[in-house]
C-alpha cells in the first residue's frame, strides 16, 4: 500500500519554500550545484553532544529534519559516523546492474534490490567480507524523494537499536541523467510483516511469533518516542515498514516520512499530512497536528492485522468489510463470537483467550482520545504480559490430557471391579431368581474384536428373558 499527502483544505507552514518561487529555485540550484556533498558528508564531523541541541533549536522545531532551506548545512554538521559511502558502479556491480531478477520490493519511492557488497571487517583484521544487503533505488524525479532519503541518511546514520533496521551505507552521485540517490541496508531474510499476513509465503506466522513481533516493533517505537535525546514520530507504521531477519525478530525501516516531535511546551507539531491510507490517526487527517499518539494509533490498527490477517483497508472485500476497524467492532465485545475475526490460519493454536487480551491493548491505542492512548513504553508492558501467560498456557496446555487418560484409566479399573463384586455379590447371595445378566462392556469388546470398533448408531440391546 503506497503512502499518500493527505490535503484538509488548509496551508502548512512547513509545505512553505519547498519549491516554490525565487527563494525555491535558488535552493534547488544550489542544492545541484553540490556535486561531491556526499564526500563533504561523510567527512564532516562534530561533538556528540550538539545532537540535542539541533534538534531542540526553534528553527528545526518548526520542519521536517531534512528542509530544503539549509539541509546541506543541517547535514555537514553531522557526527561523524560509520555509514559507508559507495559509489553508484559499486551497487550497480552488487546487484547486476539492477536485475529485476534481485528486485525484492517496489513503490512510490522506487525499488529495493538485493545484493552483495564488501564491507571492512574488524574481526578479520581490517580485511573486506561480503555481506548480504537491500539497496534502495530512489526514483529521480521529484525533490519529496530527496528529501526522505535525506531523513534516513540523517537518522539512521546516527541511533542504532536492535528492533531499527540498519543502515550500512549510501549513495549520492550526479550523472548525465541527475542525481543517483541509493541506500543501503542489512538485508532482512524473512522479508516484511505485510509478506505473511497476507500469504505471500508458504507458511502462516504462529500466534506466539506474531506477539513477539508486536513487542519488537513496540520497542522500536518507544525507543523512537521515549528514550533518545530526541522525541521522533515515525509516521508512517504499518506491516509492510517492519522487516524481519532471519529469527523473525521485527525491526522498523523506511523513515522517510519520519518528523521531529514537538519542543517541550507545545503538544503538537503543525504539518502536512503525510502516511498511508487505513493507518493514519483521525485527529491528524482533520487537523495536521501531529503527535506520538498518531503512532499509537497505528499500531492499534496493526494489532487487529495481527489478529484478523486481514489489511487495513481491503477493497477486494464485501463493502461492510473493507474497512477492518469498522468491521471487527462487533465482534471484539461479544465474547462467543469473536472467534469469527481470528485469523482462520490461526485454527488449533488455540489462542482465543490471549488474541482477546490483545484487542484489549489494540482498542485502548485507538481511543479516541489521544492523550487515553497509553504510550509505547506501557504498551511494551502489557505485551510482556500476554506473552508471559500465553507460554505458561502452552506448557500446561498437554497436562488435562494426561490427567484425563489417567483418570480414564483408574475409571475403567474401578469399574471392572465393581462389576466383579457385584457379580460374585449376587452369585453368593441368590435371590432364587434365574437371571440372565448383558454385560454391555463384554458387548462391546465382543464387537470391537469382530468389526474393529462399535456403531452406536445401528446397535440395539436384544431381548432378556428372566424366569422365577
Amino acid at each position: 500500500m503506497k503512502c499518500f499527502h493527505f490535503t484538509n483544505g488548509e496551508r502548512r507552514e512547513d509545505d512553505e519554500g519547498v519549491g516554490g518561487g525565487a527563494a525555491g529555485t535558488d535552493v534547488v540550484s544550489r542544492v545541484v550545484s553540490r556535486v561531491s556533498w556526499a564526500r563533504s558528508l561523510s567527512m564532516a564531523s562534530s561533538s556528540v553532544d550538539t545532537r540535542r541541541s539541533e534538534f531542540d533549536s526553534e528553527s528545526n522545531s518548526s520542519r521536517d529534519l531534512s528542509d530544503s532551506l539549509g539541509f546541506y548545512e543541517f547535514l555537514s554538521q553531522r557526527r561523524a559516523n560509520d555509514l559507508r559511502v559507495f559509489t553508484f558502479a559499486d551497487l550497480k556491480s552488487a546487484t547486476r546492474g539492477f536485475s529485476r531478477a534481485l528486485l525484492i520490493g517496489e513503490g512510490g519511492f522506487g525499488c529495493v534490490y538485493r545484493g552483495v557488497v564488501r564491507v571492512p571487517d574488524d574481526e578479520n583484521d581490517g580485511f573486506d567480507s561480503k555481506m548480504d544487503v537491500a539497496i534502495k533505488q530512489l526514483n529521480r524525479h521529484g525533490f519529496q524523494g530527496h528529501k526522505e532519503w535525506i531523513n534516513e541518511v540523517n537518522f539512521l546514520g546516527v541511533v542504532k537499536h536492535p528492533n531499527l533496521v540498519k543502515l550500512v551505507g549510501y549513495c549520492a552521485e550526479d550523472d548525465e541523467r541527475g542525481m543517483q540517490r541509493l541506500l543501503v541496508y542489512e538485508l532482512m531474510h524473512n522479508k516484511s510483516l505485510e509478506d505473511h499476513l497476507l500469504a505471500r509465503v508458504p507458511t502462516s506466522l504462529p500466534w506466539m511469533t506474531r506477539l513477539k513481533i508486536a513487542q519488537d516493533a513496540a520497542r522500536g517505537l518507544a525507543y523512537l518516542h521515549e528514550e533518545m535525546d530526541f522525541q521522533l514520530i515515525f509516521r508512517d507504521f504499518k506491516p509492510s515498514n517492519v522487516l524481519l531477519d532471519e529469527e523473525f525478530n521485527a525491526k522498523l525501516s523506511d523513515f522517510g516520512l519520519a518528523r521531529q516531535g514537538p519542543p517541550e511546551g507545545l503538544g503538537h507539531v503543525s504539518t502536512s499530512v503525510v502516511g498511508t491510507v487505513g493507518y493514519a490517526a483521525p485527529e491528524y487527517v482533520q487537523t495536521g497536528r501531529l503527535t506520538v499518539k498518531s503512532d499509537v494509533w497505528s499500531f492499534g490498527v496493526v494489532l487487529y492485522e495481527l489478529i484478523t490477517g486481514r489489511r487495513a483497508l481491503e477493497r477486494n472485500l464485501p463493502r461492510a468489510e473493507q474497512k477492518l476497524l469498522e468491521w471487527v467492532r462487533p465482534y471484539v465485545s461479544d465474547s462467543k463470537k469473536f472467534h469469527l475475526i481470528l485469523d482462520p490460519r490461526l485454527e488449533g493454536q488455540h489462542c482465543i483467550k490471549s488474541a482477546q487480551k490483545l484487542a484489549v491493548i489494540a482498542n485502548k491505542c485507538l481511543t479516541k482520545q489521544p492523550k487515553s492512548r497509553p504510550k509505547m513504553s506501557e504498551v511494551v508492558e502489557m505485551l510482556g504480559d500476554i506473552i508471559s501467560d500465553t507460554s505458561s498456557q502452552d506448557e500446561v496446555a498437554c497436562e488435562p490430557e494426561e490427567v484425563k487418560e489417567e483418570t480414564s484409566m483408574e475409571t475403567d479399573e474401578s469399574i471392572k471391579q465393581g462389576t466383579s463384586m457385584e457379580t460374585d455379590e449376587s452369585i453368593k447371595q441368590g435371590n432364587g431368581c434365574r437371571k440372565k445378566v448383558f454385560d454391555l462392556r463384554e458387548i462391546v469388546n465382543l464387537r470391537n474384536r469382530s468389526i474393529g470398533k462399535l456403531d452406536w448408531r445401528n446397535w440395539t440391546p436384544g431381548l432378556v428373558r428372566t424366569s422365577e
